[in-house]
């Protein structure tokens, strides 16, 4: 059994490994920079609250995602239309100072958002999991509660169903 100091180590090496993938991911669904760093905070201190209540984790990555995809969720539920002002205060504006490289790469990366965004349900979210979040089959089973075999004949079609709708 692992003393406080061995958790503490391990959840510290945790937040230096995990903490720029997560904030990426709060910042993709979200769209705000601000809203992306409350809710990366937020994760990791549920999961320290949750570790030092003495409650067993078995693995620290998935259960950070997991933390993060319920928080992600409760956003989206309480969320609004967002203004053009607020766009631009949060550096929406900043896309297009990048020169003309810079916007054919952001016009072709929206294009596989938003195309991802079409798949059906039971791919789109485990294609973000794995290729945009970096996470492994074994980490994505135990986020979603299947097995590895589902997990991975799903980003399989999911990914062979994205190609087609882009024309690849």
């Amino acid at each position: 059994m692992k003393n406080i100091d061995d958790k503490k180590a391990e959840f510290l090496k945790a937040y230096d490994h995990l903490s720029e993938p997560l904030f990426r991911r709060f910042w993709y669904k979200l769209s705000d920079k601000e809203r992306a760093q409350d809710l990366l905070q937020e994760t990791f201190t549920k999961a320290w609250q949750y570790i030092v209540e003495g409650k067993k984790v078995r693995n620290l990555k998935s259960f950070l995602y997991a933390i993060a995809n319920h928080m992600i969720i409760d956003e989206y539920r309480k969320s609004r239309s967002v203004s053009l002002d607020e766009l631009t205060e949060s550096g929406f504006d900043k896309a297009l100072e990048g020169g003309h490289q810079s916007i054919l790469d952001d016009v072709e990366l929206n294009k596989i958002v938003i195309t991802i965004e079409k798949l059906p349900q039971k791919y789109k979210e485990i294609i973000k999991m794995r290729y945009i979040d970096g996470l492994e089959l074994v980490e994505i089973s135990e986020i979603i509660g299947e097995s590895e075999n589902v997990v991975s004949v799903r980003i399989n079609r999911g990914t062979k169903k994205l190609q087609k709708m882009l024309h690849l």
